[in-house]
């Protein structure tokens, strides 16, 4: 069974980029949201394996959104994506619990290597 991935960007052609990254391999992309509410709105009925994030988006944007599912959900496992990369944003990131951080443009071998290590059981954790 393959590993359910939720995407959350507010650009289609980011969701289709995963979509064809993923192309035979162990992962699916199971669902497309447009923004962090929709991600909110629709993680119960999704059931994601792992969130991957963007970071900028408009409404509530992937850190709040981040912060949101990995308080409702302990077992929320995200991987946030972004353009941007200066220590400041990366310290909140992993502030709020990310567990991972994936730089635009995505490479199959990062986000295939991201996506295994999200998915490693975390220490306490089953």
């Amino acid at each position: 069974m393959k590993k359910r991935i939720m995407v959350v960007d507010d650009s289609r052609m980011m969701a289709l980029q995963i979509e064809k990254l993923l192309e035979n391999t162990e992962y699916e992309v199971a669902a497309h949201c447009e923004n962090g509410e929709e991600a909110i709105a629709r993680y119960d009925e999704v059931k994601p394996d792992v969130v991957t994030m963007d970071i900028i988006m408009p409404g509530i944007d992937g850190l709040e959104a981040a912060q949101v599912l990995m308080y409702e959900h302990d077992e929320a496992r995200i991987i946030m994506i972004t353009s941007l990369g200066n220590d400041d944003m990366l310290q909140e990131v992993y502030g709020i619990g990310a567990q991972a951080v994936l730089f635009k443009p995505l490479t199959r071998e990062a986000l295939l290597s991201a996506l295994k290590k999200v998915l490693t059981p975390r220490p306490g954790r089953t």
